[in-house]
């Protein structure tokens, strides 16, 4: 359970300038009068090193809360702070002193305690991620699987793989894993744009469209070419050219991690130990053995102390990363695939050097482009924005989500983890993990990050969560900060028991195959997603964790969004909420959203469930000074 308690976030009700150095910004604090009486406030900084003090002034009460501010010079790349809280001494919690009793907030809460700097809010100066993710809607393609176009009958079958046909069954372990091959194209995939542009997406994100031996192309033979049983360069520039009258993003996938063993590169580094590529790569001193991805001798590792490598990869005139983003191509950015293991081995850490340099030719070529990295746990020392402006990341939201929503007798692949499902945790266990897990983040990359249910490295949702969970789970990857994340399929309720099992076919003209059919309630979601200033550029505030009912507000000057979430059954006290008068008999209304059956009286919620209910509210507004 929360009760009202003071309240800060990165976005601009409560931020207001910082993110170069020498500037002042002004921060707010927001403290529920119900809470008790602050007597000071301070924002405890660290400049250099060394913690700073500047305190705070009333500006203005309204709404039951009392607003403070404060200003904070940006010293630092990252300028780290907090709120310290001033109060009599037995006014708030449990105080053995006689004195004045004093509250640390920062990212992850409100503390009695001293706290690591760790996890205090922070702003930065890094080029924050371009204005088309804050509201946007992502669309994972895995192109094998997706759709074939007319053309892809007349490629033959490479010799490294298994042919299928469309309603071959997925095979989700065994030898023929990654040689199932399906024959999905780029033409495939803007065959079906008009489909995605009903369902909401904004982001077309491919999985590799380079040429390898693999049904999963990240043993890329050569960067410079899409795989012709793709359709060949042409069909990714016509893909790009219709998503892009559509409005849409296309984003693609690059491993800077390791290549294929076939790759050009490779082949010519294992020929010529004198050679220049093999600098690319750790081989040991007679040049029979190299380092490799997890020791799969078919992903040969890259070696990013090579200058030649930095060269042909990032910072030439026609390196792997610019090359695609230029014309006739004009890619919209990368998601790069195990980024957190890029520039890393044993004593060797150069990670953050080689993730700063790509963002630096990236942002060179295009400033409105984007630069995901993929972090499969802890994303947060890794991703700062000054290299990678987000996270793909499991660890805060995927994880505890599945399970909140799994189903006890789900026996699923949980994250390579040795457990034979996710265990089940209440709805307070998820928010302490979700903010052990993104309070490292700034803002600016918190918005960035991905807010992922699944993808083609995991499970289906479907097979982990409880029925109707899935639906829960896309209305908090679409309303929470971050960028919402559809994996191709999801529409369909597809499932899948790990990685591998979820790259299922699309069904597109197979109604027989499709589970649960989620298409007008994903386009339901996506649209109030797009409608909402307080989703786009607006805070966020946790009102509610209590065992089956998660409940947050995004809030904006303009408007608010009420998010209630549910995975059974559950009255709320409307009390426990801390809305206004006016926005309790908002709640008297219809939701925009609502999964489930809702009644409403002006002291509870009664919710069917699972289900997920979202209402409009009045927006913020923030005292004059």
């Amino acid at each position: 359970m929360i009760s009202l308690t003071p309240h800060h976030d990165g976005s601009a009700l409560y931020v207001t300038g910082g993110g170069t150095l020498g500037e002042r910004c002004t921060l707010r604090l927001r403290v529920p009068q119900s809470w008790g009486k602050a007597e000071r406030i301070w924002v405890r900084s660290v400049q250099d090193a060394e913690p700073r003090y500047d305190e705070a002034t009333v500006i203005g009460e309204g709404d039951g809360w009392v607003w403070w501010e404060a200003s904070m010079l940006h010293v630092n790349l990252v300028a780290l702070y907090r709120f310290v809280i001033q109060v009599a001494g037995n006014e708030v919690g449990n105080s053995e002193q006689d004195g004045p009793s004093y509250w640390h907030l920062n990212n992850a809460g409100l503390h009695n305690r001293d706290t690591s700097d760790y996890n205090d809010f922070r702003v930065t100066t890094a080029k924050a991620a371009p204005a088309w993710s804050h509201d946007a809607v992502m669309y994972q393609v895995f192109p094998d699987r997706f759709a074939r176009s007319s053309k892809a009958d007349a490629r033959p079958t490479p010799d490294w793989a298994v042919a299928c046909d469309w309603d071959t069954p997925v095979q989700g372990s065994g030898p023929d894993v990654g040689r199932q091959f399906y024959g999905g194209d780029l033409d495939g995939v803007t065959g079906k744009l008009d489909e995605l542009e009903a369902l909401g997406v904004d982001i077309v994100y491919l999985t590799p469209f380079f040429p390898g031996r693999s049904n999963h192309r990240y043993d890329a033979s050569t960067f410079h070419a899409v795989d012709p049983l793709l359709g060949g360069d042409q069909a990714l520039i016509n893909l790009v050219e219709a998503a892009h009258a559509r409005g849409m993003k296309v984003m693609g996938d690059l491993t800077s991690n390791h290549t294929g063993d076939a790759h050009e590169w490779f082949k010519r580094a294992q020929a010529d130990p004198s050679s220049v590529e093999a600098g690319y790569y750790y081989f040991n001193e007679d040049h029979t053995a190299y380092e490799s991805w997890w020791g799969v001798q078919s992903l040969p590792k890259l070696n990013w102390g090579s200058e030649a490598l930095r060269e042909a990869f990032v910072t030439g005139e026609d390196s792997v990363v610019a090359h695609w983003l230029k014309p006739p191509f004009n890619l919209d950015g990368w998601r790069i695939d195990v980024g957190n293991m890029t520039g890393r081995l044993g004593a060797v850490n150069i990670n953050k050097e080689v993730a700063a340099l790509i963002q630096d030719r990236i942002l060179g070529i295009n400033p409105d482009a984007l630069l995901l990295g993929e972090e499969t746990s802890d994303a947060g020392a890794g991703v700062d924005g000054f290299g990678w402006q987000g996270a793909m990341t499991y660890s805060n939201f995927t994880r505890p989500i599945w399970q909140w929503l799994g189903n006890p007798s789900a026996r699923v692949d949980f994250f390579g983890t040795p457990l034979p499902g996710p265990p089940k945790v209440s709805a307070d266990v998820v928010l302490a993990t979700h903010k052990d897990l993104s309070s490292a983040f700034s803002w600016t990359v918190r918005k960035a990050t991905m807010n992922a249910l699944n993808t083609h490295d995991t499970a289906r949702a479907a097979s982990v969560m409880i029925a109707g969970g899935p639906l829960v789970a896309a209305t908090l990857s679409m309303l929470l900060p971050g960028i919402a994340v559809v994996f191709a399929g999801d529409e369909y309720g597809l499932e899948g028991w790990n990685g591998e099992d979820s790259r299922t076919p699309i069904p597109w003209d197979e109604p027989a195959r499709v589970v649960t059919d989620l298409r007008s309630a994903y386009a339901a979601l996506a649209a109030v997603r797009h409608s909402s200033a307080a989703v786009a550029d607006g805070g966020m505030r946790w009102l509610m964790a209590d065992g089956d009912v998660l409940a947050f507000v995004r809030e904006s000057p303009t408007e608010s969004l009420l998010v209630v979430a549910v995975r059974a059954a559950a009255e709320v006290p409307v009390a426990d909420l801390g809305l206004s008068s006016e926005d309790v008999q908002a709640l008297q209304g219809p939701p925009v959203i609502r999964t489930g059956e809702v009644a409403a009286t002006e002291q509870r919620l009664h919710l069917a469930g699972p289900g997920a209910y979202v209402w409009r509210l009045s927006g913020v507004t923030v005292p004059a000074v």
